[in-house]
């Protein structure tokens, strides 16, 4: 890519931030729409998670299948066709006639998420090449994650209130359109020198883990978890991960290297990405179905009630991207592990949600916590690498936020089907005493995502851990044909 001047450059971070805002706000809009989603198709609460998860997992699978075919082909060029991918998709979710089909059209519009943020990520990287420039561009990534939560509950209340929930999908149409134009005047195309080589065997390997994991989780509940179609997806699932572990090392252009992973912050942000996304995603999914199935409130006043925690997230984003790209990402991810094992740990206890005060204490605890975790996430899984290996890592990066989103709901969804199942419609007098007791073991769950950000943070943003990332980039970027176990080398997979 050709350097560019200051303008351009925040101008080509201002259109891939637009990408990530529809996506984002899709997400975020069609939580506080699932009840009038329930209600129209008839759904259960399997089938609610299945409208989320079914995006979630087809994007978690693609990411890194559309990052190294970008890096082939053009990174401009898949961003665009994943933008009207992505457009077409909302439009069709918008005419869904029954469950099966919006499920169908949600997966479409993974496919074409799934060359947006990674793509768009990948574009950033290689936007900004000094390093502090990129913590704050990251940072400015970070807060358009919270504008999206700001924004998405209430304007997400009013369409399904005063048009339904299928104008939730519209918003996508015009945002689409405009970056797709814009990408077409201002974005410049770029490819990396040596791109990789498909992997279609690993590609299928993570789409059987993936996808298995996720049936297993959802439909449990009501198969039996030692149902014979369980167990067989179960074991699918483990031989499939058995053989990404056996398969990937020996060959030499890999869908997932390895040796990544030997990178102590790299591993920790991966790690970290999936307990944070997953708490985020199990949050959302609890709070909308708990704030209009059981308080009875209306689809704006959920999205009102939850405004603490989009604020904070919102406020503490771009304030966090400062913190790394000056101080590194310890503080930012300490202070995100403490308060959100905080925000579990005072609905699991103290039951929270019976009271006002506490139930927004909990939700600023959660805004403040996720609002921080963001910017660390890719900066600590980018740093310290070859810049020619950055958009794979920044790839890594995204799908382990994807997993985390859909083993989220998967789980989350899978406690609260558990805990309500035999107590009737959600507007029952049984249901809301059900639902409140079964969602202390998720609320439990949500704690220990964010214990495990703090321990895995303060684990590996130290002195050793920043050690281990040095040595691996030195293999990273060893010649082709030196000894690497058998991998080729860094710039031949950038």
């Amino acid at each position: 890519m050709p350097e560019l001047s200051h303008r351009r450059r925040q101008l080509v971070l201002a259109i891939c931030c637009m990408s990530l805002l529809i996506v984002s706000l899709d997400n975020t809009v069609l939580n506080v729409a699932l009840p009038s989603m329930q209600k129209e198709l008839h759904a259960t609460v399997a089938g609610m998670q299945w409208t989320i998860d079914a995006y979630t997992l087809v994007l978690a699978s693609l990411l890194m299948l559309a990052g190294s075919t970008a890096d082939r082909i053009g990174r401009r060029k898949i961003f665009k066709i994943g933008l009207v991918l992505f457009t077409l998709g909302s439009l069709l979710c918008s005419v869904a006639p029954n469950l099966e089909s919006l499920v169908a059209f949600r997966m479409l519009q993974a496919v074409g998420g799934s060359m947006l943020n990674p793509v768009a990520m990948s574009i950033i990287t290689n936007t900004f090449t000094d390093p502090r420039e990129r913590a704050r561009a990251i940072g400015v990534w970070g807060g358009v994650v919270g504008i999206s939560m700001a924004a998405g509950p209430v304007v997400g209340g009013l369409l399904v209130d005063s048009v339904g929930w299928r104008s939730i999908f519209w918003i996508n149409l015009p945002v689409g359109v405009a970056a797709l134009l814009l990408t077409w005047r201002y974005v410049p195309e770029s490819r990396a020198p040596k791109p990789r080589r498909p992997d279609p065997v690993g590609q299928l390997l993570v789409i059987g883990l993936l996808g298995s994991l996720t049936y297993a989780i959802i439909e449990a509940p009501s198969s039996g978890w030692t149902s014979a179609r369980i167990l067989v997806f179960t074991a699918l699932a483990v031989c499939s991960l058995i053989g990404l572990l056996l398969y990937e090392p020996r060959r030499a252009e890999p869908l997932i290297d390895l040796r990544f992973f030997h990178s102590a912050p790299f591993s920790g942000a991966t790690v970290i990405a999936v307990c944070a996304f997953a708490a985020l995603s199990g949050f959302l999914f609890l709070n909308t179905l708990y704030l209009q199935n059981v308080r009875g409130l209306s689809a704006l006043h959920a999205g009102l009630y939850m405004l603490p925690m989009a604020a904070l997230t919102f406020v503490c984003a771009p304030l966090s991207g400062r913190l790394v790209g000056s101080r590194g990402p310890r503080l930012s991810l300490l202070v995100a592990g403490v308060a959100m094992t905080a925000c579990g740990l005072l609905f699991a206890v103290l039951d929270a949600e019976t009271d006002n005060v506490l139930l927004f204490t909990g939700y600023v605890l959660f805004g403040l916590g996720f609002g921080m975790v963001n910017a660390p996430i890719t900066n600590t899984a980018v740093s310290g690498m070859p810049r020619s290996q950055a958009g794979v890592a920044a790839a890594v990066a995204s799908t382990s936020r994807q997993i985390g989103g859909t083993l989220g709901v998967a789980v989350i969804g899978a406690v609260l089907a558990a805990g309500v199942a035999g107590t009737g419609s959600p507007r029952g007098a049984g249901y809301a005493t059900a639902f409140v007791d079964a969602s202390k073991p998720a609320w439990w769950i949500i704690g220990g995502c964010g214990l495990c950000v703090l321990l895995v943070g303060a684990l590996t943003s130290g002195q050793w851990a920043r050690e281990t990332a040095h040595r691996t980039a030195r293999r990273l970027e060893k010649p082709t044909g030196a000894p690497a176990g058998g991998q080729a080398s860094a710039g031949s997979r950038a």
